[in-house]
Formats: structure tokens, C-alpha cells, sequence
């Protein structure tokens, strides 16, 4: 199947044969852009779906499902000779590393690189509107990818996703050399390098349903409860292969934790939990219910304590006042403050109380260029705070 649009027609490659053929044609390249489709919007666990790549002469979308594991691409991706262009690298590397044990070397990340310039609008349709004045279709950003066959649309979607990005990239780069902060990125850029797959809690013992936001909002009876729902969903989810919620909504599992049903009757009328679930699933919706019931008072979950920080009352001084030296930089910088340093850098730093550069360099959340932008006035907002 051929896809027509961009500087060069791309292929689509869905035979071990074809994607062994591209890949031994372009094994002499010196810089390649990649992405992945996932489908974490519709399943359960996410894996590889598409994978596309682009080098100067041509741009192909491989289906892993249909080719397996294509190997010479592994070794395009870690080899240090040859650069790799993503767009939001992060989670395209989490999903090369869990499917295939991948570690790409040599990183260009063009939405690191708008950060480091400035830009606050640095999703990829809006860097290509930028710096070319391409307009991307975003029609198919919910898509399944995991659905077969794909359509000539989704696919010719999918391949614009690498098929700008040496150019992209090439602009990006003469921008951050002519800001001097070049440097900069290469430093962001090999700390990509060691990006891999952190596999999440078993979803028996694991505390995920006290990060769902609205979880602080219920008495510690209901939240037992809605441990005990959210369990049930994700073993539901896994067993069907489907996203969360499309299997029950938060909001469902919300109510159904302050409501407590004991009948049918009682988990229908709540309002958006799936008549199908109630009609196939209900006798296992109520029984998490009555386990969640069951739990004794003593055993019942709460939110753990915030942490103090070694009790230190200065701590939270310390941060207020790195924020204000974090501010007044990244005004100087045209940075976003977030970008700059984030939160919870300010509270490393406050936590250590560096008096020196060493000393400061030392606090392993920190890149050496921060520390270089930031360090002498961190150190002297610190100093007034010890006084």
C-alpha cells in the first residue's frame, strides 16, 4: 500500500521481507526520525502499533504487528554514529525499551528543543505551522492504532509524524546555537538516553487508585470501597484488553463507592455506570462493594502523611524564595518557570541548602546549565534565608 503526500511518497511496510529490504537500504544513513503509535486511549496495555520512520530519501510506516520485530532498526536507533530525531521522545523510548529492549543513543528531541528556546505553543502540528507553515490534520489523534486494516488516512497521518522532522530538526538546532544554548540541549539530550520502561504495581497491592483525582474527597470507608472497585476494573481491563474507562468511569466508581449498592436494582440507578457491566458484571461490581464493607476499621486505607522534609521549618522558606530567583531568571531567559527549574527541583535544592557550586552541582535532579544560569543567586537566596 503506497501513501501519497509529503516531499516524498511514503511506504508502508506490512511483510518481514519488505521491512528487511528498507532497512538494509538505508543502514549507510547518518540521521533518522522515529515515532510510535501506541493505543493506551483503547487498551489496556499499550504497545508498539505503527512504528515510522524517516530518513532524507524516504519515510516508511511499519506494522510490528505484521513484521515483528524489525532488529536492523534496533541497531540504527543505538548506534552513537547515528542520530535519532523525536518529537516528546519520553514515552516513544518507555515503549521501545519495554517491546523490543531498545535504548536509542544520540537524541534530538525537537520538543525539548522549543522548550529550551522559549516557545510556549511546542506540540509538533504547531512547531511544522511555525517553522513552515504546514498545517497537520489532527483528526486522527484519538485513533485506535491496534484496529486492522488501517486506512489510507490514518496512515498517511501517521507517516507526517517523522517525514518534517530532519528539517525540523536542522532549523531547531540554528536557532539554539544562535541563543547559545546549545549546550544546553545536548545535556538534556543524553540524560534521554537512559529512558526505559518502569512497569507499574501489580494492581493488588499497588496505592495507583490513591493518585485518581477526587480519591481525597471520600471518607476512608468509601475509599476502601473504591479500592476495591478499581481493582475490579483494572482485572477487567486487563482481561479484555481495554482502557479503564471504557470499562467503568471514574465518576461511576465514585458513587458507587458513597452509595454502597447491595442489589442490582440499587448499582443500576447509578448514574453512568454501563448497563452492560451491570447486566454481565453487576454480581462482581457488588461484591467488591461488600468487600470494601468487610474491611475491619482498623485496616480501612488512608492517604499517607506529606512528607515534612527532616522537619527542617526552614525548608518551605527556602523554596518560596528559590521560586521568586527561579521567576526573575526565567523572565531573563524567556523561559517557562516549569521548564526552568520545576517544583520539585526547588525542593531538592531547598532539602540539600547548598553553600557552594560543588555543592549545588552535586543535587542529581539538576543539569549543569541550570545550575550555571541559577547557582549564584540560589546561593545568595539561601544565605538570607540562613541569616
Amino acid at each position: 500500500m503506497t501513501v501519497t503526500s509529503g516531499p516524498h511518497a511514503p511506504r508502508y511496510i506490512d511483510s518481514p521481507h519488505g521491512a528487511e529490504r528498507l532497512l538494509a537500504s538505508i543502514g549507510d544513513v547518518r540521521a533518522i526520525a522515529v515515532d510510535t503509535e501506541g493505543a493506551s486511549f483503547h487498551r489496556f496495555v499499550d504497545r508498539i502499533y505503527l512504528l515510522q520512520l524517516s530518513t532524507e530519501r524516504v519515510t516508511a510506516v511499519l506494522d510490528p504487528l505484521a513484521i515483528g520485530t524489525p532488529e536492523r532498526l534496533g541497531a540504527l536507533l543505538e548506534d552513537p554514529a547515528i542520530e535519532v530525531v523525536f518529537h516528546d521522545a519520553d514515552y516513544d523510548l518507555r515503549l521501545l525499551h519495554q517491546d523490543y529492549g531498545w535504548q536509542a543513543t544520540h537524541i534530538f528531541d525537537t520538543r525539548i528543543a522549543a522548550q529550551l528556546l522559549g516557545l510556549r505553543a511546542f506540540g509538533l502540528a504547531a512547531l511544522l505551522e511555525r517553522y513552515f507553515g504546514l498545517r497537520l490534520d489532527k483528526k486522527f489523534q484519538r485513533a485506535d492504532w491496534s484496529m486492522r486494516p488501517l486506512t489510507p488516512g490514518m496512515l498517511e497521518y501517521a507517516a507526517q509524524d517523522t517525514m518534517y522532522l530532519l528539517d525540523l530538526r536542522d532549523r531547531m538546532r540554528e536557532d539554539l546555537e544562535r541563543a547559545g544554548r546549545w549546550p544546553w540541549a545536548q545535556e538534556e539530550f543524553a540524560r534521554l538516553e537512559g529512558t526505559r520502561w518502569a512497569p507499574e504495581g501489580d494492581g493488588e497491592n499497588d496505592e495507583g487508585y490513591l493518585r485518581i483525582k477526587g480519591a481525597r474527597d471520600l471518607n476512608r470507608r468509601q475509599l476502601a470501597i473504591f479500592r476495591e472497585l478499581v481493582q475490579w476494573r483494572d482485572r477487567v481491563a486487563r482481561e479484555l484488553d481495554r482502557a479503564t474507562f471504557r470499562v467503568v468511569g471514574n465518576a461511576a466508581l465514585f458513587a458507587a463507592a458513597q452509595q454502597a449498592p447491595r442489589t442490582i436494582e440499587e448499582l443500576r440507578a447509578i448514574r453512568g455506570m454501563p448497563r452492560g457491566i451491570v447486566e454481565r458484571r453487576g454480581d462482581e461490581v457488588l461484591a467488591a462493594v461488600a468487600r470494601g464493607l468487610s474491611i475491619p476499621d482498623a485496616q480501612l486505607p488512608k492517604f499517607p502523611k506529606a512528607r515534612r522534609w527532616d522537619r527542617d521549618p526552614n525548608c518551605d522558606v527556602r523554596v518560596s524564595r528559590l521560586r521568586t530567583v527561579r521567576d526573575d531568571a526565567a523572565q531573563r531567559l524567556d523561559l517557562d518557570p516549569g521548564f526552568l527549574c520545576s517544583r520539585d527541583r526547588l525542593e531538592a535544592i531547598a532539602r540539600k541548602n547548598p553553600t557552594t557550586l560543588e555543592e549545588l552541582s552535586t543535587i542529581e535532579e539538576l543539569r549543569r546549565w541550570q545550575v550555571a544560569e541559577l547557582g549564584e543567586a540560589v546561593l545568595r537566596a539561601l544565605k538570607e534565608v540562613g541569616q
